[in-house]
């Protein structure tokens, strides 16, 4: 029976979905202006694994995790790049497949982007003026009233009357109350724009989310996940935008990753003390961040170090290990990801049904490994072992490398490779010398050497 810690209640409740052997979940995706970082990965390992173990339980997973694709952000970052915006953010969502694949993360069932959805969020937004949850302001934008929404404050346990006396001096006049925040923005001359009923402009970053997750998996689903920073304002708004517009329950459980923490400070590009995955994988195999990841339980924090790292690569090696002695006795990966539940381990699967407690499944996979070593030694038969082994690896998106490619090639990732290479020779078409020039430094750095020829670039090595 899975529990799960849903973040609205506190506590855990047994997973009921709203229709019988069937689940929505929606995630929150990235803002698509730059790489993504350690944080990022840590959000969609994280919810890659409780799809794989939703689909391992049965439920049909309908798995929503969007783009936010127009934003400040994208709009600065364009422009200061002398490209279009949807030139920028396409870029940027291909840079982003290519190192959450590396991950070993599943796609999800959709992947929305915000632009496809305008006419999603804007009828949401009529109908929050309609039913007066909504104004227009003076200066054009249309604000969502806070204190129309009774419950506001559900999820995140803040008290409305605490927020509006610690607020800082509202700057904005045009707002009702300093809580008040942004449904439709009226556009400036040169940035990207939609045709609305109160003007041209483009959505706030809530409603897309709001809007995105209803268009996708209706008024009310099962699970609302991302990172804790999320919790506020982000997903309060989001639900206080979503009852008052639909009248639906929304999201029924929220799940919170943690932070990822350097020396005890959260990682954020606001404090400068992040890594993109880029960086990380110029050191180390994007398998060996993964493990890092499921490691630790993913409500708690997860302290990033080369420390952390070079554990996680021993346990990795320690497993491979393992599947190197036990080649030609079974060992399988299976693609769909779903197993017989009879070869997991009692302990494996009272793991994942307790809040898809990674670090102690991770802990029973070690055993099993353990126990095959030993029964090898004993020259004993280890078939159903291994057979058990395969899937827990598998449901955790480990151990997924040929083995020999892992100790001779020091766990090159060559997919991630090749995905860069050609990244560098569409670079080099652009005339986007400096992007080429930074590709082969940033595999040159992992020991990769490429050799431009006559037939195209080779690699290897080193």
């Amino acid at each position: 029976m899975l529990t799960i810690y849903n973040s609205l209640k506190r506590k855990k409740e047994v997973f009921k979905p709203l229709v019988p052997g069937k689940a929505g979940m929606y995630v929150c995706g990235v803002t698509v202006y730059d790489y993504c970082h350690v944080g990022h990965a840590r959000v969609m390992v994280v919810f890659d694994v409780i799809y794989r173990w939703l689909k391992q339980l049965g439920y049909a997973v309908n798995y929503v995790r969007n783009f936010t694709d127009v934003d400040d952000k994208i709009i600065k970052r364009a422009h200061k790049s002398g490209v279009e915006t949807s030139v920028l953010t396409s870029g940027m969502i291909e840079a982003f497949h290519q190192d959450i694949d590396a991950l070993n993360c599943l796609r999800p069932t959709h992947e929305p982007r915000a632009t496809a959805h305008m006419d999603a969020m804007i009828t949401m937004i009529e109908q929050l003026v309609e039913r007066d949850y909504a104004y227009v302001a003076d200066s054009g934008d249309v604000l969502y009233a806070v204190r129309k929404f009774p419950a506001y404050g559900q999820l995140s346990g803040k008290n409305i009357d605490d927020l509006e006396a610690g607020s800082r001096v509202e700057v904005d006049k045009s707002k009702r109350d300093p809580l008040d925040f942004v449904l439709w923005k009226m556009a400036k001359p040169g940035e990207p724009a939609w045709d609305a009923p109160w003007g041209k402009g483009r959505p706030g970053w809530h409603i897309e989310c709001s809007a995105m997750s209803c268009a996708h998996l209706g008024d009310t689903f099962d699970i609302h996940g991302g990172g804790m920073d999320l919790k506020f304002p982000h997903h309060e708004n989001e639900i206080a935008q979503a009852c008052a517009a639909n009248g639906g329950g929304f999201a029924r459980y929220w799940l919170h990753n943690g932070f990822v923490n350097i020396n005890e400070e959260k990682m954020s590009k606001s404090l400068g003390n992040f890594f993109t995955l880029r960086e990380v994988y110029g050191k180390y195999h994007p398998e060996v961040l993964r493990m890092f990841i499921v490691g630790t339980h993913y409500r708690s924090p997860l302290d990033f170090s080369d420390a952390a790292l070079e554990a996680a690569k021993a346990g990795l090696d320690r497993l491979y290990e393992t599947v190197r002695r036990c080649q030609g006795s079974g060992v399988r990966s299976q693609e769909e990801n779903t197993f017989d539940t009879s070869l997991l381990t009692p302990d494996f699967i009272a793991a994942m049904n307790d809040d898809f407690n990674t670090a102690e499944a991770l802990a029973v996979l070690f055993d099993t490994a353990r126990s095959i070593n030993k029964a090898l030694d004993a020259g004993e038969d280890v078939a159903a072992s291994v057979a058990s082994f395969a899937a827990m690896c598998s449901l955790l998106g480990i151990v997924q490398y040929d083995v020999d490619a892992w100790f001779q090639g020091g766990g090159v990732d060559a997919a991630h490779i090749e995905a860069l290479i050609a990244e560098r020779e569409q670079a080099r078409k652009n005339r986007n010398f400096a992007r080429a020039d930074a590709i082969r430094d940033e595999l040159a750095a992992q020991g990769i050497v490429l050799e431009d020829g006559a037939e195209g670039t080779q690699w290897k090595k080193n």
